[in-house]
Protein backbone atom coordinates (compact mmCIF):
# COMPACT_ATOMS: atom_id res chain seq x y z
CA UNK A 1 0.00 0.00 0.00
CA UNK A 2 1.27 3.50 -0.75
CA UNK A 3 0.51 5.23 2.45
CA UNK A 4 1.93 4.49 5.52
CA UNK A 5 -1.44 2.77 7.01
CA UNK A 6 -1.00 -1.26 6.79
CA UNK A 7 -3.66 -2.63 4.44
CA UNK A 8 -4.94 -4.85 8.18
CA UNK A 9 -5.76 -1.63 9.75
CA UNK A 10 -8.13 -0.51 7.15
CA UNK A 11 -9.52 -3.72 6.95
CA UNK A 12 -10.28 -4.10 10.36
CA UNK A 13 -11.69 -0.27 10.49
CA UNK A 14 -13.92 -2.05 7.97
CA UNK A 15 -14.80 -5.09 10.03
CA UNK A 16 -15.48 -2.64 13.07
CA UNK A 17 -17.49 -0.02 11.66
CA UNK A 18 -19.77 -3.11 9.73
CA UNK A 19 -19.86 -5.06 13.61
CA UNK A 20 -20.91 -1.62 14.93
CA UNK A 21 -23.20 -0.54 12.49
CA UNK A 22 -25.24 -3.83 12.65
CA UNK A 23 -25.46 -3.37 17.00
CA UNK A 24 -28.16 -0.68 16.13
CA UNK A 25 -31.57 -1.74 16.96
CA UNK A 26 -33.78 0.83 14.68
CA UNK A 27 -33.82 -1.37 11.47
CA UNK A 28 -33.83 2.27 9.15
CA UNK A 29 -30.98 3.31 11.25
CA UNK A 30 -28.73 -0.26 10.49
CA UNK A 31 -29.29 -0.25 7.19
CA UNK A 32 -28.60 3.10 6.40
CA UNK A 33 -25.07 2.82 8.34
CA UNK A 34 -24.16 -0.70 6.59
CA UNK A 35 -24.74 0.54 3.49
CA UNK A 36 -23.10 3.80 4.03
CA UNK A 37 -20.23 1.94 5.46
CA UNK A 38 -19.83 -0.31 1.91
CA UNK A 39 -20.50 2.68 -0.15
CA UNK A 40 -17.43 4.44 1.13
CA UNK A 41 -15.21 1.99 1.19
CA UNK A 42 -15.88 0.75 -2.62
CA UNK A 43 -15.87 4.67 -3.31
CA UNK A 44 -12.43 5.02 -2.15
CA UNK A 45 -10.99 1.43 -2.84
CA UNK A 46 -8.27 2.94 -5.55
CA UNK A 47 -6.78 5.60 -2.96
CA UNK A 48 -3.45 5.87 -4.11
CA UNK A 49 -2.44 9.24 -2.46
CA UNK A 50 -0.95 8.47 0.65
CA UNK A 51 -2.41 11.85 2.17
CA UNK A 52 -5.84 11.26 0.81
CA UNK A 53 -5.82 7.44 2.16
CA UNK A 54 -4.79 8.54 5.63
CA UNK A 55 -7.36 11.80 5.47
CA UNK A 56 -10.18 8.69 5.01
CA UNK A 57 -8.74 6.50 8.05
CA UNK A 58 -8.93 9.16 10.29
CA UNK A 59 -12.54 10.17 8.84
CA UNK A 60 -13.70 6.51 9.01
CA UNK A 61 -12.16 6.14 12.84
CA UNK A 62 -13.91 9.66 13.76
CA UNK A 63 -17.07 8.04 12.52
CA UNK A 64 -16.27 4.44 14.12
CA UNK A 65 -16.54 6.36 17.66
CA UNK A 66 -19.74 8.21 16.21
CA UNK A 67 -22.16 5.24 15.77
CA UNK A 68 -20.70 3.57 18.78
CA UNK A 69 -21.96 6.93 20.42
CA UNK A 70 -25.03 6.37 18.18
CA UNK A 71 -25.94 2.59 19.26
CA UNK A 72 -25.67 3.69 22.36
CA UNK A 73 -28.01 6.53 22.64
CA UNK A 74 -30.32 4.48 20.21
CA UNK A 75 -30.31 1.62 22.89
CA UNK A 76 -31.73 4.30 25.40
CA UNK A 77 -34.78 4.97 23.50
CA UNK A 78 -36.36 1.52 22.82
CA UNK A 79 -39.23 1.60 19.58
CA UNK A 80 -41.66 -0.70 18.43
CA UNK A 81 -39.93 -3.37 15.75
CA UNK A 82 -40.70 -2.34 12.44
CA UNK A 83 -42.79 -5.10 10.44
CA UNK A 84 -40.15 -6.35 8.42
CA UNK A 85 -38.43 -7.38 11.78
CA UNK A 86 -40.67 -9.64 13.05
CA UNK A 87 -40.31 -11.88 10.42
CA UNK A 88 -37.05 -12.88 11.69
Amino acid sequence: MASGIPKIQILSLYKSLLKESNKFNNYNFRAYALRRVRDAFKENKFLTDPKLVKKEFEYGKENLAIVKRQVVIGDMYQTEKLVIENIR
